[in-house]
């Protein structure tokens, strides 16, 4: 994990220039590789990420069982809680981050503007966990998989004239630790919706045959 200079984020590009500049210089920017694993312990005193670039998750493992659930999916702009006991964050694509320790917090809540962002980010990140727990709920696993499908083309999907595309690895164990179904399963529904035309598999990426308002606004 590669650190380099601190940079303006994303999420505060709306506030006038320099605001929160001075604020940020002692938050260093992480530089990761698509991989990269991160646990809480390599991330002492964090406890704010702006994802600037790239595409993160936060994946739970449980005790006793190699298989995890991913509990949380962030792209650019994104506000993340740092991986905590049993967690780790890891990145699908190279990925640059911005991390926040609790003295960058404080000083940021101070700038009445940067607070309401934050707060505004981190809803956001709560009402996609609560998407993802009303998607869990469905007891036919076909469903599950269509459903988050279209969540993470609404976050970090490309509308193309022909659909809308997911451009970044997504294997069918990864998708299985999204919807909480063995990869096994995930393969069948998977194949279920290629027969409906629903989605179009090209390797690990895939195009989602729906017009752009089915998304909706997220």
């Amino acid at each position: 994990m590669a650190m380099t200079r601190p940079l303006t984020p994303a999420l505060f590009c709306t506030l006038e220039p320099g605001l929160v500049d001075g604020v940020l210089v002692d938050a260093p920017v992480a530089e990761l590789e698509a991989g990269a694993e991160l646990a809480a312990s390599d991330l002492p005193g964090v406890c704010l990420i702006l994802l600037e670039d790239g595409l993160a998750i936060v994946r739970a493992e449980h005790v006793g069982s190699a298989r995890g659930i991913v509990t949380c999916h962030a792209g650019p702009g994104r506000v993340v809680l740092p991986p905590g006991e049993g967690e780790t964050l890891r990145t699908l694509t190279p990925a640059r981050a911005i991390l926040v320790t609790t003295e960058v917090r404080d000083r940021l809540f101070e700038v009445r503007e940067a607070a309401v962002l934050l707060f505004d980010g981190l809803a956001a990140t709560l009402r996609q966990k609560h998407e993802t727990i009303a998607t869990l709920a469905s007891i036919h696993h076909v469903d599950r998989v269509r459903d988050k499908l279209i969540q993470l083309a609404r976050e970090h999907g490309r509308v193309r004239p022909d659909g809308v595309r997911l451009d970044f690895p997504l294997t069918h164990e990864l998708l299985g630790e999204m919807v909480g179904s063995a990869r096994e399963t995930v393969t069948r529904a998977l194949e279920e919706l290629e027969e409906e035309g629903f989605v179009v598999r090209r390797r690990r990426s895939y195009r989602l045959n729906i017009p752009p308002e089915r998304l909706g606004t997220g």
